[in-house]
Parts: C-alpha cells; sequence; structure tokens
C-alpha cells in the first residue's frame, strides 16, 4: 500500500503512510476508500453535478463507533475532514479536495416507536427511508418535499415541506441528538443535557458535531391525503397570484399552497398541447380530513381558469416522491433564495418578469407558503431564527451541459439582486448556493450565540467545512 497525500488542517499536503491507513481500516467497521479504489469515482458523487470534487480518503462509516475513531484518526493526524449525510446540499459543502470525507450514507437505520411516536433516524438516511418506516405505523415527522433528500442535512438546516403550517419545521419536531464532537467524544443532548449544544443544532448546521442519530417527535397522518397541483396557463400567473395572496392570507393551517413557475412537464393529466409550455402550478397539501380537504383543494379553482388539476387521494409517501422526478442526480444546478412576510405588487411583477424568461427548461422559481405553526415559535428558541416568514423563494435553476453555466448562473443572480429590496435579509441556509455574507443571512440575530457555542464545542473549527459559523 502506497502513500497516500490528503489535505491538513492548515491547509499544506500531509502524508499518510501504509501503517496509518492499515491502523484506520483496522478501527472501522466501514469501508475505506482511497482515489485509486475501485468505487471511489461512484461513492464521491454528489447530487449536484456542478461539484466535482476529489477527497483525498472517504470513510464510509456503518455506525456511530465508526464516527468517533474517524473523528479521533483525523485529529490525531491533523486532517481536513468534511461530513456527508444524503449530498443533496445545493453548494456541495460536504466535500473538499484533498481532504477526508466522512460518508454517513450507510447509516439509514429508522427505528419507530409507535406507542411513544418517536422515530431514531440514522443520518445517512432519506426522507423517503423516514417516510416509509413511519407511514407504516400512519404517523409522520415534518421533513421536506424530495423523499430523496438527506434527513441529516435538512433537518440541521431547519427543515420545512408540506407539513409545516401545522405541524412546524422539522427541528421543532426534533426531541434529542446523539452527538460526535469535534473532540471525539459522543453524547447525547436535548432540552436538559447539553442545551446550549441541541440549541444550536437545530438550524445551524453541520458545524457542532456530527449527529449519529436523531430522535424525533411523530404524528398521526394518513397514509392517505388529500393533494395535488393545479395548473394555470401563464397569461393568467398576474391575475392568479394576487389572487393566491388573498387566498394564502386567509387559509387555514392545515392547508399549504406553494406556486411554481417553469414549463410544464409531461404531467398525465395535463393535454398534450400543454407539455413544455410555461405555466404557474399551484402544488397543494391538506393535513385533516380527506372530504375537508377535497373541498378546500376545489376553491383553488376560484383564483383562475386552470389547464386541469391532478387532485385527489394519494398516499403521503406517494406525494413526497412526487417531484422526484424533476430533482433526479447528475444535472447542473445553482439557487438563489430571499424570505418575505409578504408578495408585494412589486415583487409580484418582478416574480413574473423573470418567470416569462427561464434560462432553460429545467429552471424554476417556486414560492413556498410557509406561516402557521412555524410562527409560533420564538426566533430565540431554536437556532433557526426566521418565524416572520410568510413565504420562502427558490431561485431553482437548472440545466445539463457546463456551456449554460454562465448564463443560468447570470440570470439566477440578477434575479435575486432584483427581488431583494422586497426581502426580509435572512435566507433558508439550506438553499445558499454561494457568499459567506448570506451564511451571517441564514442565522440572523442568531448569530452570535451561535458562534459562542461553536467556541465551546469546536474552538479550532475543526468542522469548517460547511456553510460556517466560526467560533467567537
Amino acid at each position: 500500500m502506497k502513500e497516500l497525500q490528503i489535505l491538513s488542517l492548515s491547509g499544506e499536503i500531509a502524508v499518510l503512510d501504509s501503517v496509518a491507513l492499515a491502523d484506520l481500516r483496522s478501527q472501522v467497521r466501514g469501508e475505506v476508500l482511497t482515489p485509486d479504489d475501485a468505487g471511489y469515482d461512484g461513492v464521491r458523487q454528489i447530487w449536484n453535478a456542478m461539484i466535482d470534487r476529489r477527497p483525498g480518503l472517504i470513510v464510509r462509516c456503518t455506525t456511530a463507533d465508526d464516527v468517533v475513531r474517524t473523528v479521533r484518526f483525523a485529529r490525531q493526524h491533523q486532517l481536513r475532514t468534511s461530513v456527508r449525510g444524503g449530498g443533496h446540499n445545493i453548494a456541495g459543502k460536504s466535500l473538499q479536495d484533498g481532504a477526508l470525507l466522512i460518508d454517513l450514507a450507510p447509516m439509514r437505520s429508522v427505528e419507530v416507536d409507535p406507542v411513544a411516536r418517536t422515530a431514531v433516524v440514522g443520518p445517512g438516511a432519506t426522507l423517503g427511508d423516514v417516510d416509509r418506516a413511519t407511514q407504516a405505523h400512519c404517523l409522520i415527522v415534518p421533513t421536506g418535499i424530495n423523499s430523496t433528500t438527506g434527513i441529516a442535512g435538512l433537518t440541521l438546516g431547519g427543515g420545512f415541506g408540506w407539513l409545516s403550517r401545522s405541524l412546524g419545521m422539522t427541528v421543532d419536531n426534533l426531541i434529542a441528538a446523539e452527538v460526535v464532537t469535534a473532540a471525539g467524544d459522543s453524547l447525547r443532548c436535548d432540552e436538559q443535557s447539553h442545551a446550549d449544544l441541541f440549541w444550536a443544532l437545530r438550524g445551524g448546521g453541520g458545524n457542532f458535531g456530527i449527529v449519529t442519530a436523531f430522535e424525533f417527535r411523530l404524528h398521526p397522518l394518513g397514509p392517505d391525503v388529500m393533494c395535488g397541483p393545479i395548473v394555470f396557463p401563464f397569461d393568467q400567473a398576474r391575475d392568479v397570484l394576487r389572487k393566491y395572496r388573498e387566498f394564502c392570507a386567509t387559509c387555514p393551517n392545515e392547508l399549504t399552497v406553494w406556486a411554481v413557475m417553469r414549463d410544464a412537464p409531461p404531467l398525465p393529466f395535463l393535454p398534450p398541447a400543454a407539455h413544455g409550455t410555461r405555466v404557474l402550478i399551484l402544488p397543494a397539501m391538506y393535513n385533516g380530513s380527506l372530504e375537508t380537504g377535497r373541498r378546500a383543494l376545489a376553491s383553488l379553482h376560484k383564483l383562475g381558469n386552470a389547464i386541469a388539476d391532478g387532485f385527489g387521494v394519494c398516499p403521503f409517501a406517494g406525494f413526497q416522491q412526487a417531484f422526484d422526478p424533476l430533482l433526479t442526480p447528475g444535472a447542473r444546478n445553482y439557487w438563489k433564495s430571499h424570505n418575505f412576510t409578504e408578495l408585494s405588487d412589486g415583487l409580484l411583477e418582478t416574480l413574473l418578469d423573470y418567470g416569462s424568461r427561464l434560462p432553460s427548461p429545467q429552471s424554476e422559481i417556486f414560492v413556498a407558503q410557509m406561516g402557521g405553526a412555524t410562527n409560533t415559535v420564538s426566533p430565540t428558541a431554536t437556532a433557526y431564527p426566521h418565524r416572520d416568514v410568510e413565504f420562502i423563494m427558490n431561485v431553482h435553476t437548472r440545466w445539463d451541459t457546463a456551456d449554460q453555466d454562465s448564463a443560468c448562473i447570470a440570470w439566477a443572480r440578477d434575479f435575486a439582486d432584483a427581488t431583494k429590496p422586497f426581502a426580509t435579509g435572512g435566507v433558508y441556509v439550506n438553499f445558499i448556493s454561494e457568499g459567506e455574507d448570506r451564511v451571517k443571512g441564514a442565522y440572523g440575530a442568531n448569530y452570535d450565540r451561535l458562534a459562542a457555542v461553536k467556541a465551546k464545542y469546536d474552538p479550532d473549527n475543526f468542522f469548517s467545512v460547511n456553510q460556517n459559523v466560526r467560533p467567537s
């Protein structure tokens, strides 16, 4: 076995000899991969194809013990270290060229206690893994909208989706976490034990340690829900969005309706002539009785003359997978985002302007309806601070080939600049593609408190390959 060059904490190149590598392999149960090993290239890939980085070493952890031993090994040899859960982070912060990658993907267990209504979830689990296990008992934890998203990154950033307005953010349903610290110690944190760390984990990202188990509170749901999209032609978008704004102001927390501008995918309920045309889609879901939900979704027809709707009864786990075909791995992605307390006339006009000239057929602008239960929590109760937000916009620019990079990225940046005057200045941390200034916007008034927790649990900033909070 030859020597291995790897990035050190100082930024210099360190050398691991064969004895050190053999020692690491003897300590962990999981697979240890170097760039010369078969399978390395497949394992290093992540969701966003714009991110093409080559870690110096990959440890595929299968247990919390593997994580402890790998962190201690990295500290012993002073190695720059990154951490990957589901690999969906838009900015690719789970990877750094030449660094050691702690890969949590094999840790996908989901253990449900249907009596206590809790679930203990491994950091490599996807939302699909969680939904399958919890829905077997007609229970759920509120998460995101794409079943292949990793639970770890989603939770540590806050987590929102179809159930947030009625059941709160994902972090609002986190009961406890098992964490490996930068010192290589394993500890449990909750409201009573290491409460400062537990606070920071609920929205502060991967800055404070590696979570090896999440314990969530579960809620009754389903398995069937009333859900689906309604599609309007783009020439009605101005009028529909103004009525949508009024609709959102009075709709119950059980109902969530988002707004999406994009080219129509070949949805089975749409006439073929509409496929590929610019449309406004309002996907919706009701958390409650099917009959009440049927009436609530039917009322969306009052917003305009729809091309068609796909409303119906569907298993919740199936609705969670409905948008997976539009978010498959392997495409190039660049996102921008803003938080809004209202959809003002000026903002709507800007949305319509840029929505009329999307830079690629796969690009979309979506506006997520927030409010409800997400805003009943104090902004200082969790590290996630944005408890006054009624809408979150994601500028989701997506394309296939590198020759489109400049045009697509420029469009997204221009759009973000144009909508900035209407925004709060805050941003959802999981939607940040770039920009250190945006990190402070993600944490707002909680940033200094996060920096103090960072100084306590990671004073040397060992966990720095992330949307980084520097220790105070």
